[in-house]
């Protein structure tokens, strides 16, 4: 039998990363009807107050990222783990209940190109002209928490959490994030945040591969379309399978499933599956208790 919608389960407990390296993982599938008897061993309790969520901008670096540069041990390696998979499937609750589990921060990089659609639309902009949209793409400045608990996104100051995601910014978003400028003042961004975290889930399309191509654990989560739709009906910025069919092939270009990912079917699963399937892919050489 299934299990209840993917946002209605507990997550796992608290555990953290050690510091380590791993080989590239081979590619391979992870299928909804294949997964049942899974119990990943999880390693203990994280206990302690050593870790403070923060936020970084595009101009100013985060004190609480600086800290957590200086709490590296020599020749530690920071644990990224690299969330990616078209809309529906589940990436967002998923990356957080992660980053929650391993004591890391979490980055939705999707936001970041909705902030910046909403501040082009605010300002009356067409985002249908790439030209248009390369000279303003560095306009606004654009903040992202790193928080998984309190996740929340800033355009020039202002809270934009709600706003980004309606359905006028959701229905222009693609064609902004397919303007080359946009995706690499976006991603210079990205790529330092990641960077400077002591360690981080990043979700988006394109992490695996392009944003962050060395990535310790690279996962590709789906579901079938039926599945995603579900899922998005109680968002504002959807209405119809057609916009999420239709959102799909206007972000075929900028999505990717990295050869050494591995792929989770989603579909019938519950929140807290995803989650600790994600950590168990994380090898024991990386995780610590603290």
């Amino acid at each position: 039998m299934a299990g209840p919608p993917l946002a209605s389960r507990p997550g796992p407990p608290i555990i953290m990363p050690n510091e380590g390296r791993c080989p590239p993982r081979p590619a391979a599938r992870v299928a909804a009807g294949a997964v049942r008897g899974i119990a990943p061993r999880l390693p203990a309790t994280r206990t302690g107050t050593d870790w403070c969520p923060g936020s970084i901008a595009r101009v100013k670096i985060s004190a609480d990222l600086e800290q957590d540069q200086e709490s590296e041990t020599d020749g530690g390696s920071r644990l990224v783990i690299a969330v990616d998979g078209p809309s529906g499937a589940g990436k967002s609750s998923a990356s957080r209940g992660v980053a929650i589990a391993l004591g890391l921060r979490y980055l939705d990089t999707g936001s970041m190109y909705r902030a910046l659609t909403w501040w082009l639309l605010d300002r009356g902009a067409d985002t249908t002209d790439p030209q248009a949209v390369a000279r303003l793409a560095a306009g606004p400045v654009i903040e992202v928490s790193t928080d998984p608990r309190a996740p929340w996104t800033r355009v020039d100051g202002t809270d934009v959490s709600g706003a980004i995601r309606t359905r006028e910014v959701t229905a222009a978003v693609s064609a902004v994030a397919a303007v080359p400028q946009v995706r690499a003042h976006l991603i210079a961004q990205q790529r330092e945040i990641i960077a400077r975290a002591h360690g981080i889930v990043a979700e988006g399309r394109d992490i695996g591969t392009v944003v962050a191509p060395d990535a310790q654990v690279k996962v590709f989560l789906t579901a079938d379309g039926a599945a995603r739709a579900s899922r998005r009906t109680a968002e504002a910025s959807w209405s119809t399978r057609a916009d999420q069919d239709q959102r799909d092939r206007l972000d075929a270009a900028q999505s990717g499933k990295a050869d050494d990912a591995v792929e989770i079917d989603s579909t019938g699963l519950g929140l807290d599956e995803v989650i600790s399937l994600i950590v168990a892919l994380v090898p024991q050489s990386l995780q610590k208790s603290r």
